[in-house]
């Protein structure tokens, strides 16, 4: 019986990535909205990216963290995107075994690192909000670095245990991953092997990577709503609270689904669900923040859009006065 159920238990060197096969006849127009949705996300955190660098007036800690959330989803839409397109189009369904780890370790990686990343700039929010006469000394050039460092080494850290639980797992008879990407979850599916020691590894990282990131913004934010209440003035709550709107929406945007979706018992699986869900995380979320970041801070916005005019508008205006002065 022992020798049976060794047979069953396949070791793949490749999976198969099933992506939107349910609609087949909507594959191009996934590909070209995938793709552009892509393109967007690449262009506009690249163009805060730029813009944040390239002008000293917003050389505050708001925006290095800012920066550092931009490069973050530069990477998170790439770790994934590409092989969707590559999906969608070429019918390149399959992905080696190492490679599929590797995603799926990399994907993790950057969801908890944004929240590591939103915990900061909470925290940038309360010194600026709750400590103003502090906030420069609070906040000053090492201890945003050391935010970072933090925020970008403890989930690269935590998870190699995790990930590496993960990949020595047996998977029986089949290696098509009912998803668009080497997702955990579509791959505890597959595993032939109780499944109940990485469930309960997940309730230890997930609060560890992912609460405990939540209680301190969650902390952050009642200071900061408290100390917004007590201005006696409407338009100046209205103004305070306006500089935490564009980062409180993003944290309920990214908290909500990635509960959603992660914190379910296996049993509770259910594709048809996560995948739109999966969806929204992984190219709106990177598509939507520079936008939501980009309007809702007037400063950011006017030095965006100079930077806009300069990069396409402006050499082509030179171009053709070049042109207009030559013919003259």
């Amino acid at each position: 019986m022992a020798d049976m159920e060794k047979m069953n238990y396949t070791k793949f060197t490749e999976f198969i990535i099933l992506g939107f096969f349910e609609v087949p006849e909507m594959q191009l127009f996934l590909f070209l909205v995938f793709l552009i949705i892509y393109l967007m996300s690449l262009t506009g955190n690249l163009l805060i990216i730029i813009t944040v660098c390239s002008y000293s007036h917003l050389h505050f800690p708001m925006f290095f963290f800012l920066i550092n959330l931009s490069f973050l989803e530069i990477c998170y839409v790439t770790v994934t995107v590409p092989k969707l397109l590559a999906v969608l189009i070429a019918q390149n369904k399959t992905i080696s075994f190492m490679h599929c780890m590797i995603q799926m370790y990399l994907f993790v990686v950057c969801i908890d690192i944004e929240f590591y990343l939103l915990t900061a700039m909470a925290y940038d929010r309360y010194v600026a909000i709750c400590r103003p006469l502090h906030y420069t000394v609070i906040m000053n050039k090492k201890v945003c670095i050391i935010l970072a460092i933090v925020s970008w080494t403890i989930p690269f850290l935590i998870l190699v245990p995790h990930v590496t639980l993960i990949s020595q797992s047996s998977f029986c008879n089949s290696n098509k991953i009912n998803h668009f990407f080497c997702d955990i979850t579509a791959l505890m599916v597959l595993s032939c092997l109780e499944t109940t020691v990485i469930e309960n590894i997940n309730y230890i990282v997930g609060p560890l990577l992912g609460f405990t990131p939540l209680l301190l913004t969650i902390i952050s934010y009642v200071y900061i709503i408290s100390a917004v209440i007590k201005l006696r003035s409407a338009k100046s709550r209205r103004k305070t609270f306006s500089t935490c709107s564009s980062h409180l929406t993003v944290v309920l945007l990214l908290y909500g689904t990635t509960i959603a979706v992660y914190l379910r018992p296996q049993s509770a699986y259910s594709m048809d669900l996560n995948k739109p869900l999966t969806v929204v995380y992984i190219t709106a979320i990177p598509l939507l923040n520079p936008l939501i970041y980009s309007l809702r801070n007037k400063e950011l916005k006017e030095t965006l859009w100079k930077t806009i005019k300069q990069t396409i508008f402006l050499p082509k205006l030179t171009k053709y006065s070049n042109i207009f002065m030559v013919s003259k």
